[in-house]
């Protein structure tokens, strides 16, 4: 299974994306656990997930996660921004199955 933490300011604008990816996953027949959750509760974890993705209206954000995740197996993308207006559901899971190294 796939750990997966989308981070956006509260953890509002992307729970839409996440059921996109858990119904993309499901069709692919891809193990994931996909949740959101806002900035301030990203960091105070941010190892609890395999992979941290950014909405792409906190991608000001990337280098301080990058020192947060530094030394862990936590892997640390920004989330295409197409694919987030789009919300494509299956290109993000690629994303992460890229991220992932599957």
């Amino acid at each position: 299974m796939i750990k997966v933490m989308f981070v956006c300011c509260a953890g509002m604008s992307t729970s839409l994306l996440v059921e996109k990816v858990r119904k993309a996953a499901l069709a692919k027949g891809v193990d994931v656990d996909v949740r959101a959750v806002g900035e301030a509760d990203a960091r105070k974890a941010p190892a609890q997930a395999d992979i941290m993705l950014l909405g792409p209206q906190v991608r000001y954000l990337e280098s301080a996660f990058k020192k947060s995740v530094a030394g862990t197996a936590t892997k640390l993308g920004v989330v295409d921004m197409m694919a987030y207006g789009r919300m494509d559901g299956e290109k993000v899971l690629a994303q992460i199955l890229e991220l992932a190294g599957k």
